[in-house]
């Protein structure tokens, strides 16, 4: 025979059933939030959970922004103290509320920044997998910038490369085509993450409509044979050819002032190569933009639009 506790939630739920179903949503959302307090008291965080993600998407789904947003935050904070683990069935489910909540409210972006924390584990800047479904979020919604920010931690080099082809081809100029990758390969290296620079670079190439017709390497564009040699030089750790390559390409190199910076850090990561006291002084600002870009790269992390004429991908959208 059920206890007298669970006969009261499930008149709740039967409730709250009722107030959706009939367009009473401030009621609906406090009846959420009366089951949240009770389940929590309770610890029975599998329910609490279930009941929150559908509470949730249903609240967003009929555009009731503020009330969703309020149960997706609510999730979150469950997650973290039922210990719940970062797996891929519930960073699919917080991906699909980002997506359907209204880009509109600042509440959308604590969700995401405590829905983030939530994932880290030995990856202090929050699961690949995470970071990949918010950038195809983003992308979807050609939110450039945002999308490439979460695309450099996604170890998806691949699917990184798709849209900065998108990009390019809907948003660059036509003298910008290999700056686009170029950018996003050297910030890969500077994350550590060198296979997904080499997937971001040989899918670009292989699919760029201005590129794929192109035999190479060698390529027709300087910057692109740049890092193809660096990307071998790195696989075969050959620091004289690494020096060698800074100098054949110095005047590509001058097309950013920024590569000057990344360059620095890939010596240091990947050759040992102590960054001199002049650079140092020299890229001090820049290096500050580094960081904002990508985050710390002497971090533990094995990962970090429209025109790049400027420093970082500017915002395009």
């Amino acid at each position: 025979m059920a206890g007298r506790g669970e006969r009261g939630v499930s008149r709740v739920l039967d409730k709250l059933e009722a107030s959706i179903n009939s367009g009473q949503y401030y009621e609906a959302h406090q009846m959420y939030r009366t089951l949240y307090f009770r389940y929590l008291g309770q610890k029975k965080y599998a329910d609490l959970l279930n009941l929150l993600y559908k509470g949730s998407t249903l609240l967003l789904q009929r555009d009731q922004q503020g009330s969703g947003a309020d149960l997706a935050i609510l999730l979150v904070e469950v997650l973290n103290k039922s210990e719940m683990p970062a797996c891929h069935e519930w960073m699919e489910k917080i991906a699909k509320l980002f997506e359907i909540m209204n880009s509109s409210i600042p509440e959308r972006e604590i969700f995401l920044t405590n829905a983030v924390k939530w994932s880290m584990d030995e990856n202090k800047k929050g699961h690949h997998f995470l970071h990949k479904k918010i950038a195809e979020v983003y992308w979807k919604e050609k939110v450039y910038t945002a999308a490439h920010r979460h695309f450099l931690h996604s170890r998806d080099g691949a699917t990184y490369a798709a849209m900065l082809i998108e990009l390019h081809t809907t948003k660059g100029l036509k003298s910008e085509i290999d700056l686009f990758i170029t950018q996003a390969v050297l910030q890969c290296l500077c994350l550590r993450n060198v296979k997904m620079a080499t997937d971001a670079f040989y899918k670009y190439t292989e699919n760029h409509p201005k590129i794929k017709n192109d035999k190479g390497p060698p390529y027709l564009f300087p910057l692109l044979n740049f890092l193809w040699f660096l990307l071998k030089a790195i696989e075969e750790k050959h620091v004289m050819r690494f020096k060698v390559l800074r100098d054949c390409y110095a005047v590509s190199i001058k097309r950013d002032p920024n590569y000057s910076v990344y360059l620095d850090t890939i010596g240091r990561i990947w050759f040992g190569i102590g960054i001199p006291q002049t650079n140092r002084n020299s890229n001090s600002v820049i290096g500050g933009l580094l960081k904002s870009i990508i985050g710390d790269v002497d971090g533990d992390s094995s990962d970090e639009d429209g025109g790049m004429r400027n420093a970082a991908i500017p915002d395009l959208d």
